[in-house]
């Protein structure tokens, strides 16, 4: 977990996701000659911070957007969010700005809900505020803020291990309308004829989906995949034997919201391990959880 660790420790709010660029593409320089197959490493202006390593001839893409939510300082000690996160008085936030580092406390007030910080000097306006990161780990749990989607992150860094086929797209913005995902999945249709999808990314504990019951692999959210898609991965998920369950929502989305509002024929599916205390400083998984999401993403790449 050394490496999840460094991740969840890395501040990469959507709109300044170049802190976690550079630290992947440094990983990947440092990691790659160890990998089955070394990828072709896509990066630059052209796809701003964005990333695409290309394996072997690929048939299928995986997207892990390396954005986080967070908070931007505005006027008069106000914040705003960042997507959405879970706000609550005395939650610890960290930042910097040209005056140096910032360690101060979220304020909600209880009548208009408006939020503010606490510090001892004003923070310069435009600011970006994350939470403050206490990684905990046990025998059976993961426990630290921006789990999501720092673990999709994870996940296909470890996934590009044995990954002889295969494209992994890391974007942007995720948190906060998104955007980058339409021109990466333009450039991988036209380039690459790829045009099945997984999502890496992290669900929620609820009602239906448990945690330590394996990784969930989405029906629906707001959006609806394609059934024969999702058919196929069901069944390669069942015939390996990998703890899975099935998760049906109707609300909520991903970076597959860009895929099927695209112009190309795109299909996919939201495969990842469910947390609780959702987009909060103390996001938890079961990492019987994440050991099934790793296993079902390396035999889907395989056999898709």
């Amino acid at each position: 977990m050394d490496l999840l660790r460094t991740l969840c420790h890395l501040a990469a709010p959507a709109g300044n996701e170049a802190p976690m660029t550079e630290f992947l593409l440094n990983y990947i320089r440092q990691q790659q000659d160890s990998w089955q197959v070394q990828p072709r490493v896509l990066a630059g202006e052209q796809f701003q911070d964005c990333i695409i390593l290309v394996f072997g001839t690929p048939r299928t893409a995986v997207f892990a957007h390396i954005d986080s939510i967070g908070f931007t300082v505005r006027y008069g000690r106000q914040l705003v969010r960042i997507g959405g996160p879970r706000a609550e008085t005395g939650y610890r936030l960290v930042g910097q700005d040209a005056q140096g580092e910032i360690d101060c406390t979220l304020l909600v007030d209880e009548e208009t809900g408006e939020l503010s910080y606490e510090f001892s000097r004003d923070i310069e306006r435009g600011t970006e505020l994350t939470f403050r990161c206490d990684f905990r780990e046990t025998a059976d749990t993961v426990q630290s803020c921006y789990l999501d989607n720092r673990l999709g992150v994870w996940n296909a860094l470890r996934l590009a291990e044995t990954l002889e086929n295969g494209i992994i797209a890391f974007s942007c913005w995720e948190e906060h309308g998104g955007g980058s995902v339409a021109y990466l999945a333009k450039y991988i249709y036209e380039q690459y004829g790829v045009r099945q999808a997984l999502i890496s990314d992290i669900t929620w504990v609820t009602e239906g989906v448990r945690a330590g019951a394996g990784v969930a692999i989405s029906l629906r959210d707001s959006l609806i995949p394609r059934r024969s898609y999702i058919e196929r991965i069901r069944a390669i998920a069942r015939a390996a034997g990998i703890p899975h369950q099935l998760e049906v929502e109707g609300s909520g989305g991903s970076d597959a919201k860009e895929l099927q509002h695209g112009a190309q024929p795109w299909d996919w599916c939201f495969i990842g391990a469910p947390e609780d205390h959702v987009h909060s400083p103390n996001e938890l998984v079961a990492k019987v959880d994440i050991d099934s999401m790793l296993t079902l993403y390396q035999v889907l790449l395989r056999e898709l």
